[in-house]
């Protein structure tokens, strides 16, 4: 056989070419990329590109130094009985069908639920609730929110470096929404408090936290405003900051920090309707914390001064009432017995301008000012009354938890049954209270009237309905259907028609405008 034709032979003849061709192939991609190295060394590196966008703030440096003193709280919480103060907050909080848009507070990814929410009155859920915290002292004491870790069984810190230690809570207020933990550690990072009062609104702030435990997760924003009030939560004592800084659950208690890296706030809270966050976010100011702090630290719980007043919030209704020239201030709808307000000669209708100077614009402004102050502290109340300025001089108490606030605890308002009397001009039918009523509502004998029945518009557009209780018109007190109607002729037209009503365990003015009728 030829060679040409053995099958070896033909073999081999076919595969070279092809051999030929890969080692050809290899050479020159060697020599191409021997060439690219060389040709790359001898020639100078290029330089960095230019910046094309600048004068944005960069956090990367405040970011660096400050985020080793933050960690992440878990408190691991059982099926314990809550607190009387969570069963209180469980009758007070509105919930989502009430409200449309209401303050958050922030739990563990699968989220517990806020007071007023799913989850019943008698047994706390079971779960974890994942939350920031951030260390104040080297020696181990770290800062939170009191809701992040309210009832838990356990509570467990991580630090940024991986490690972890149980935590104990050495103390907890709720109305400043603040808890001291404390590490079994030493030599840690710390965070350095500054001064929140000194916030202005446009500001930068920062946020580091644990949004759905993503921990040391940064977000950005500037203050949108200080000083607010939050009407739906139990931190009437608070003078909230409110941010666009994003936060999310797991965010609670972590620290906001101005450019600086001081923190100056405790991120707590936001606004939304969805139950994420929408833009608006609150933290707790860090001198209100600090203030909690100290105290916790000395005695495991936090005291606060004590007016002992019911207040509520003016409008231009009130104001025309009143015959005063605008609506600032905070309107006294009643004076607690034995209060220092009542020792003092506050009286109901009076409104409230200043506190030692301190204006009250509005009454959301009063319970922080006198809550930061502790009992025995003499304070000055600039009020109006009657249109005249005076100014009274009160003793603050400490507070309790048995002092209503203006919304008051609910108690068993007595239905209206049909009325007894013709009514008024403004449509408001009235029926003679029981002396059983009145010790249900808390009232003495000849005070109140049941409201049976609302036919007149601006009374129903003022808010009055069936069941509510009339105390007085203007001044005067009235404790019968006859009384009523007599003051609401005397009340006249011209002007507004302020009436002090009670509702559940609350007391507050409203202003009839007869004008709408």
């Amino acid at each position: 056989m030829p060679a040409s034709m053995h099958p070896a032979s033909k073999g081999m003849s076919a595969f070279r070419p092809a051999l030929l061709s890969a080692v050809l192939a290899l050479a020159v991609g060697g020599g191409i990329g021997w060439y690219s190295s060389a040709q790359a060394q001898s020639q100078p590196a290029a330089a960095p590109a230019p910046e094309l966008v600048v004068g944005l703030p960069d956090f990367t440096r405040l970011v660096d130094q400050v985020g080793p003193a933050v960690v992440s709280v878990e408190a691991e919480v059982g099926g314990k009985p809550r607190t009387a103060a969570a069963q209180r907050g469980q009758q007070q909080f509105p919930d989502e069908a009430q409200i449309p848009e209401f303050f958050r507070r922030f739990f563990g990814p699968d989220g517990m639920p806020m007071p007023g929410g799913p989850g019943g009155q008698d047994a706390r859920p079971r779960g974890v609730s994942q939350g920031t915290g951030f260390i104040i002292s080297a020696d181990g004491y770290v800062l939170t929110n009191h809701h992040v870790v309210e009832g838990a069984d356990t509570v467990r810190i991580k630090l940024s470096d991986r490690r972890e230690f149980t935590a104990k809570v050495v103390g907890s207020d709720e109305q400043s929404d603040v808890a001291l933990l404390k590490i079994a550690a030493t030599n840690l990072p710390v965070l350095r408090i500054g001064d929140s009062k000194a916030l202005k609104s446009g500001q930068w702030v920062v946020a580091i936290g644990s949004p759905f435990g993503l921990d040391h997760s940064v977000t950005a924003g500037i203050v949108s405003a200080v000083g607010r009030a939050n009407p739906y939560a139990n931190q009437r004592y608070v003078p909230f900051i409110q941010t666009d800084v994003a936060i999310n659950r797991g965010n609670s208690g972590g620290p906001l920090l101005d450019t600086r890296g001081q923190v100056v706030g405790i991120n707590s809270q936001i606004f939304s309707n969805s139950g994420g966050y929408m833009g608006v976010s609150f933290a707790i100011p860090i001198d209100v914390a600090m203030n909690a702090v100290k105290q916790l630290k000395a005695t495991g719980k936090v005291v606060r001064g004590q007016l002992g007043v019911q207040i509520q919030a003016m409008d231009r209704d009130f104001a025309k009432s009143l015959g005063l020239p605008d609506a600032s201030g905070a309107l006294v709808a009643r004076v607690e017995p034995g209060s220092p307000a009542e020792r003092a000669g506050v009286q109901r209708q009076d409104v409230i301008r200043s506190v030692n100077g301190h204006p009250v614009y509005d009454s959301s402004d009063l319970p922080p000012i006198i809550g930061a102050m502790a009992p025995g502290t003499k304070v000055t109340l600039d009020v109006i009354r009657d249109g005249n300025p005076r100014s009274l001089s009160a003793t603050l108490n400490a507070l309790t938890d048995s002092v209503a606030d203006a919304n008051g605890n609910p108690r068993q308002t007595p239905e209206a049954s049909p009325a007894n009397a013709a009514g008024n001009a403004l449509g408001i039918i009235g029926k003679e209270l029981t002396p059983e009523q009145r010790g249900k509502l808390g009232l003495q004998k000849g005070e109140g009237v049941l409201v049976a029945r609302v036919n007149g518009d601006a009374a129903r557009e003022a808010g009055l309905q069936a069941g509510d209780v009339v105390l007085a018109v203007g001044r005067s007190d009235v404790g019968s259907v006859a009384a009523l109607d007599a003051q609401l002729r005397a009340a006249g037209t011209g002007k507004p028609v302020m009436l002090l009503v009670q509702r559940g365990g609350g007391t507050r003015y409203m202003a009839i405008n007869p004008a709408q009728e």
